[in-house]
């Protein structure tokens, strides 16, 4: 039987980066294997639960291409079809919970307690044989040697996580049940219940936590711990897909930006790293500003006007070459398209801010006539293209006997308000003529 895995989330508000590392790895599995990655959705806390958050985490998997192979038909809970299909629910499937919890009662494994079902765990020792993690034994605590059974339904009549994780992971023919460090734990709980329903456990293979760069936990709040932070921030879905992969899992050749392709081809479960990963922001700005610079164009336009109408500039009002030799300037020159506004809004507005701290130091008398000396040149360039204006700014500042350096700072803060930006002649060519000399003028009147 080939490998069946699963990504069960519970939808309690955003997906965690650590969820979705998880479910890259069990997908990245499935596809090395030629298996099936199956998504459930853990949504029996209704108290918790809500469909904004459920909403959360399927855009987020859609977002990062990891597309499910089966799921309940819409509106039927009984069972798996192939194609298009939504994920499973576990509030669908409560029948089936409760024919398990009859069961185990009906055969003196499970009792009732003050209300609740007490599944009645084994005394002896357990041992877990976890394929990242190596054989764990896991004996009974001295708490646990008191009281060692555990609930399985509370006294509500709701099925707890250890149940129904171990029916549906039944149910569902799971192979390999791939999740965070932190799940170990259970584990032991759930190959007992495997147990006593006469069936062997999946393989388990419990892949490292994510820590902070510092080696503190990651919660929530922390730097790039919600998925949705990078949606929203403008990074790229296959940038961040390669970042996941390199947080404990380790491919050959120590390589680091691979293509989901190579990914596929080289993952698989001995090559994850028993260590905990540690999070690296900056490796991660890297693996951006790599795949955004080798964007295809028309993809690249998509996503860069996609940033700018998400700042408030309608890039709709300008005409479409213009749009797009502007930000033909801007590639390979940011990494998350967030950035891009704040870099290349000056294209797409009649009003120039100038940087505050730049205007004192570029716009001071003396640079007033060399700046009118380059607006004259300017004027005079035989074409009002990079080439010609790179030649009349170098021979104006030979002429003025003063460094190029002297002239490009307080022309480009002229014309866009910023100390840096795209290349300054290419960007004058797009400005165009008018424009420029009119931002020119405009910088000049307000010279201390």
């Amino acid at each position: 039987m080939k490998p069946r895995v699963r990504f069960a989330p519970s939808p309690t508000g955003y997906l965690h980066i650590g969820g979705a590392r998880t479910a890259l790895f069990n997908w990245l599995y499935a596809r090395h294997t030629g298996g099936t990655f199956v998504l459930r959705i853990e949504d029996t806390d209704a108290a918790r639960n809500s469909q904004e958050a459920v909403d959360v985490i399927l855009n987020g998997l859609r977002w990062l291409g990891l597309d499910w192979d089966e799921g309940p038909l819409t509106g039927d809970a009984t069972g798996p079809s192939k194609g298009p299909c939504g994920p499973y629910f576990q509030s669908q499937r409560k029948a089936n919970y409760q024919a398990r919890i009859e069961a185990l009662l009906s055969r003196g494994l499970a009792y009732e307690s003050e209300g609740a079902i007490k599944f009645k765990m084994q005394r002896e020792p357990v041992t877990i044989h976890d394929l990242v993690v190596g054989d764990v034994v896991r004996k009974l605590t001295d708490r646990e040697e008191i009281d060692p059974d555990f609930v399985i339904q509370r006294s509500d009549g709701q099925p707890v996580f250890h149940l129904v994780n171990v029916i549906d992971d039944l149910e569902m023919n799971i192979t390999h049940v791939i999740r965070g460090e932190d799940h170990l734990s259970n584990t032991a709980k759930h190959i007992a219940l495997f147990k006593a329903f006469g069936v062997a456990p999946p393989h388990y293979a419990h892949i490292p936590l994510i820590l902070n760069g510092d080696g503190s936990k990651m919660s929530k709040r922390d730097t790039g711990a919600s998925l949705t932070s990078y949606l929203d921030t403008g990074f790229l879905p296959e940038a961040v897909i390669n970042f996941l992969c390199l947080l404990g899992w380790s491919p050959k050749e120590n390589r680091e930006k691979l293509t989901l392709a190579e990914t596929i081809e080289r993952f698989d479960l001995p090559q994850i790293l028993r260590h905990n990963a540690r999070f690296d922001y900056e490796k991660l700005l890297w693996l951006q500003g790599e795949y955004a610079r080798e964007l295809a164009d028309d993809r690249f336009y998509e996503l860069a006007v996609h940033a700018f109408a998400k700042a408030g500039v309608d890039t709709n009002h300008y005409p479409l070459g213009y749009v797009k030799a502007a930000l033909d300037t801007c590639k390979g020159k940011f990494k998350t398209f967030n950035e891009l506004p704040g870099y290349a809004g000056f294209y797409f507005t009649d009003t120039i801010a100038y940087d505050t701290e730049a205007a004192k130091k570029d716009f001071v008398p003396e640079a007033k006539p060399r700046l009118e000396k380059l607006r004259d040149a300017f004027a005079a360039a035989p074409a009002f293209n990079a080439e010609s204006l790179e030649v009349a700014l170098k021979e104006t500042a030979k002429a003025l006997g003063v460094k190029v350096g002297v002239m490009v700072h307080p022309c480009r803060l002229a014309v866009t308000g910023k100390t840096s930006g795209p290349s300054l002649y290419h960007l004058l060519q797009v400005l165009g003529k008018e424009r420029v000399m009119a931002r020119i003028e405009k910088a000049l009147a307000v010279f201390a």
